[in-house]
């Protein structure tokens, strides 16, 4: 269950898809835990901007911006606003969760014979991957991005991986396995 969501996009007079929809301000929002997407409807007078992190969990008390959770949605059916600022918000979440993304790269193992789950990740081949595996085995576990980086300089950058991943799985529904986003 998401309790946060960040806003990537604002639509204070609704989306006007047609004439006899009632006019309420509309909040793309993408969930903070599960990468779950969601139209939500803005309280009104609030004051709301693209990036904000907001409540949208059960208890009414603590939302301030969002009244309610109208659905959940589709990456289709974002707008093109929205769309753009996907990245910026999975970059937001991924650097602020940087303990829960190491873990990625501290736990994971073989899917199959012929293939890691660290090969999941766009970008990272196989020597890279050898890499990260030897170096964890024979000195432990990352502790962090900059770890990671120090102790494997094949990775330039590990959330930027990650970050590419889990814009794949929002915006690809056909992927045969899910790392990151809650389906």
């Amino acid at each position: 269950m998401e309790e946060y969501a960040y806003v990537l996009d604002y639509l204070p007079q609704g989306t006007g898809v047609s004439k006899f929809d009632k006019k309420e301000p509309v909040v793309y929002a993408l969930g903070d835990n599960e990468f779950k997407l969601f139209e939500l409807v803005a309280k009104t007078g609030a004051v709301i901007n693209i990036g904000d992190r907001v409540y949208i969990g059960k208890d009414a008390a603590k939302r301030t911006a969002i009244d309610h959770v109208k659905r959940r949605i589709g990456y289709d059916d974002l707008s093109n606003m929205a769309s753009s600022e996907l990245e910026y918000s999975v970059e937001a979440i991924v650097k602020a969760n940087e303990t829960r993304f190491i873990r990625f790269y501290n736990e994971a193992g073989p899917v199959t014979i012929k293939k890691h789950l660290l090969e999941e990740l766009p970008g990272l081949g196989k020597k890279t991957m050898m890499a990260i595996l030897e170096e964890r085995d024979k000195n432990g576990p990352f502790k962090g991005y900059e770890d990671l980086v120090t102790r494997v300089p094949a990775v330039k950058s590990p959330e930027k991986l990650i970050v590419a991943r889990i814009v794949l799985e929002i915006t690809d529904p056909s992927r045969k396995r899910y790392l990151f986003v809650l389906r």
